[in-house]
């Protein structure tokens, strides 16, 4: 698949930040998921990368390790830091 036919699947509710980065996981990991249902699996996991990027979703270890290594390489500019319960929790002890 082209890069241009892969904007069908930009979100509506995608900011171009965040569909650029998308995208480039998408084009770099297409080669590995030809065949039926292979493209909804490789979406699915584009937008759980996607999801535990910007809005810090939290997801197995086993699975954010796996969208982390299709992501390498892959700079997200501004990206947002997010805190979780248990690192707050430590700073007010």
């Amino acid at each position: 698949m082209a890069g241009e036919s892969v904007q069908q699947y930009q979100s509506f509710c995608e900011s171009d930040k965040q569909w650029q980065v998308r995208r480039e996981f998408l084009l770099r990991n297409m080669q590995h998921f030809q065949g039926d249902n292979e493209m909804d699996r490789l979406l699915a996991l584009s937008m759980v990368w996607a999801n535990h990027v910007f809005m810090g979703c939290r997801y197995s270890e086993e699975l954010l390790e796996r969208v982390q290594d299709m992501a390498e390489g892959i700079e997200v500019e501004d990206a947002p830091q997010f805190t979780t319960r248990d690192e707050i929790m430590k700073r007010t002890r």
